[in-house]
């Protein structure tokens, strides 16, 4: 694990307000970390360029879009062994429709988050998608029926 020693209190500041408002321009963020644009500016190619900033998007929001339904989906495979685990996320990177998915540690190989339209839609995305993939011997899925919380803010 990477600490975030070489941060500034003023880069932690940026990288705060870049979170929640990733579209601000420079003078805008200049004022609120207190800073030059120029600064701001340089401070933020070096926070790029050393991997704190991973990428910028939009965060859309999924019903609109017509991916309302939220699953979480546990996978288990039938052997854990490294053949399978490599074919398995290969097949996975591919997968436009799985939004996320983890190796973890447990009673179950990954887990795979996924937003679907509805339950018809999970139940192609079930068939035609994470029960292709390699390997898979058994899973079992979770429909939010409630999203608490959903964020992508570290804190820092």
């Amino acid at each position: 694990m990477e600490k975030s020693t070489d941060l500034d209190r003023t880069d932690r500041k940026i990288l705060k307000v870049l979170q929640s408002d990733g579209r601000i321009t420079n003078t805008e963020l200049a004022d609120r970390v207190h800073l030059s644009p120029t600064a701001t500016a340089e401070r933020m190619k070096r926070l790029m360029r050393d991997g704190y900033i991973d990428h910028f998007s939009a965060h859309l929001a999924p019903n609109k879009v017509g991916r309302g339904l939220l699953v979480f989906v546990e996978v288990k495979l039938e052997r854990t062994l490294p053949e399978i685990f490599d074919a398995f996320r290969i097949a996975v990177e591919r997968a436009p429709d799985i939004l996320e998915c983890h190796m973890v540690a447990g009673g179950f190989d990954y887990l795979i988050k996924s937003r679907v339209a509805d339950m018809e839609a999970y139940r192609r995305f079930l068939s035609d998608v994470v029960l292709a993939l390699p390997g898979v011997r058994e899973t079992h899925t979770y429909a939010v029926m409630e999203e608490i919380k959903e964020t992508h803010v570290l804190p820092i």
